[in-house]
């Protein structure tokens, strides 16, 4: 296998390069939804200055100019996707991810077991600290040996954008727009850089997992973790959804392009009309603000629909 390329440190992609072969998807059985709509929290629909012109921001990324858009109401989950939601629906439906069909994912070196760093062949080039772990997928994120026991109320991770699709085929739901998503993270704050406020940590109280420390080298975990946190821990946003910024990407039903007029307008935006990568939001435990600060409310990123690594997930919708 040859090496693939990322966007930064955010998340590594499958990409063609690395590919053993194309996966058959697995048929799975739709059985309804699976998670209440009174657990879900209605976003109201308005206008909203969406995107950023910070100097903190990633103007290659397309995070600007600012721009008025409008959504409709959703409802949204308040929080991402859980190993245990993600093990109620391959349970139901004998579905099985991309990651598993491949027989591999992407791992950050730093999680894996010195028996399992033994066993790697191939790391990425531009960030050799991404492994292509064989044997890594959602319920072992580290590869084999790793589980999911002690982190059922976690976010699933593993999951590529195609196996999102699935699981919201499935809970009859779907995947939030780019737009929806940002709106929704703000919390109602107009022009915040993060779903809290202007700064990082008020009071020098940590609000998200992201890394602290010399990265890639060293976290220091003064925000109590290293890799990722309970789907619902630090404080919720004003719309009271949880980890909006850091823990895990989360992927949107989004087309990616730079160019703000590719991406459906100003009224509910839908994202371009067709590309090779998928829009993902929030950062992960893995964001800096020394390489990756894209943990802020406007920034983006994006990556292939079949790549999974250990610090992507999803959160779903539903119209109203």
């Amino acid at each position: 296998m040859k090496n693939t390329e990322v966007r930064g440190c955010c998340a590594a992609s499958r990409g063609e390069s690395i590919k053993k072969s194309d996966p058959v998807l697995t048929p799975f059985r739709t059985t309804g939804s699976t998670v209440p709509q009174e657990d879900m929290i209605l976003i109201k629909g308005g206008k909203f200055l969406m995107g950023t012109q910070e100097k903190a921001g990633f103007p290659e990324d397309g995070e600007g100019p600012i721009r008025n858009i409008k959504v409709n109401s959703f409802y949204i989950d308040p929080q991402t996707v859980t190993n245990a939601s993600f093990a109620r629906f391959v349970e139901e439906t004998g579905y099985r991810t991309e990651a598993e069909q491949y027989g591999w994912s992407f791992v950050f070196y730093k999680l894996v077991s010195e028996t399992t760093a033994e066993k790697v062949k191939q790391k990425v080039a531009q960030t050799p600290w991404w492994l292509v772990v064989e044997g890594a997928t959602w319920n072992q994120p580290e590869g084999p040996g790793s589980g999911i026991a002690d982190r059922m109320d976690h976010p699933v991770i593993h999951v590529s954008w195609n196996d999102a699709m699935a699981y919201c085929e499935w809970a009859g739901k779907r995947l939030p727009t780019e737009a929806e998503w940002e709106y929704a993270a703000r919390g109602g704050l107009v022009q915040k850089t993060y779903p809290w406020g202007d700064e990082l940590t008020p009071e020098g109280k940590h609000q998200c997992n992201i890394w602290q420390g010399d990265f890639p080298k060293e976290n220091t975990e003064e925000d109590g973790y290293v890799g990722t946190a309970p789907a619902a821990s630090f404080p919720p946003n004003g719309h009271g959804l949880y980890n909006m910024a850091g823990n895990v990407w989360e992927w949107c039903s989004d087309w990616f392009a730079t160019n703000i007029h590719k991406r459906g307008g100003k009224d509910n935006p839908s994202g371009a009309g067709t590309g090779t990568n998928k829009v993902m939001r929030g950062g992960s435990y893995l964001c800096h603000e020394s390489y990756c600060n894209r943990y802020r409310v406007a920034a983006r990123t994006a990556n292939s629909p079949d790549s999974s690594t250990g610090n992507i997930g999803f959160r779903c919708v539903m119209d109203v």
